[in-house]
């Protein structure tokens, strides 16, 4: 696995015309994961895809050595075709094994995508991160839909993940038992007049006015359910 490392400094992200945090900075390497938590609405979701470089940040820069293997609620499997078909297509891409036995879910590559229920399928999408062998990952509520096997299971895999020298960052309101260190992003949110500075609390007047990003990520960004990049 290659070596990987993810900083970054001074971040600033907004939604519109709502700056949603700023000045953040994390950095991790081998081994290391960061869990993000705070409220719906927050900005998990959004410094995720900042840190994957599919949403431009309005301010601070993100450093990246590693692919990336994001996990978000676009699993990106072909709902018509059956779970092995599906996760087949992603194999010749990243040129992986098939990793169902390990997400228990063996016995079940003839089922087409679209019957598979919510957890069996968040199973599936972690087959696919897993084949990707990417040392970076990047996880959006991994643990939405499962039931405490899946808990289980997931943190299970975060656990063999940093063994083996990758990194993770995690958003999630749930809390995992992963030794992960934790960052509250609602420490940095910035107050808003009338309000608390939580995305959907305070008046549209109140939300601070953001300038449109005025630079591009420097590496093409990933197409999503866990496609990776270097």
């Amino acid at each position: 696995m290659t070596t990987a490392r993810l900083a970054a400094t001074d971040l600033a992200c907004s939604r519109g015309e709502r700056l949603l945090f700023r000045g953040l900075s994390l950095a991790l390497g081998p081994g290391e994961a960061l869990q993000v938590t705070g409220a719906n609405g927050v900005g998990k979701s959004s410094l995720i895809r900042v840190l994957a470089g599919l949403l431009r940040s309005v301010g601070g820069s993100v450093e990246r050595a590693g692919a990336i293997g994001l996990l978000d609620e676009r699993h990106a499997l072909d709902r018509a075709v059956p779970l092995g078909a599906a996760l087949a297509f992603w194999r010749a891409l990243d040129g992986a094994d098939e990793a169902l036995d390990r997400v228990g879910l063996e016995g079940l590559s003839d089922v087409p995508v679209r019957y598979l229920s919510t957890g069996q399928t968040k199973r599936a999408a972690l087959a696919r991160l897993l084949g990707q062998n990417a040392p970076i990952w990047l996880l959006d509520e991994p643990l939405n839909g499962l039931d405490s096997g899946g808990v289980a299971l997931v943190e299970r895999l975060i656990a063999e993940h940093l063994a083996g020298g990758g990194l993770a960052v995690i958003a999630s309101h749930q809390r995992l038992a992963s030794g992960a260190t934790t960052l509250e992003l609602e420490d940095y949110v910035p107050p808003l007049p009338g309000g608390e500075g939580i995305e959907g609390r305070g008046s549209e007047a109140a939300r601070p006015r953001v300038p449109p990003a005025s630079h591009t990520p420097t590496q093409p960004p990933p197409r999503g359910g866990g496609v990776r990049w270097s």
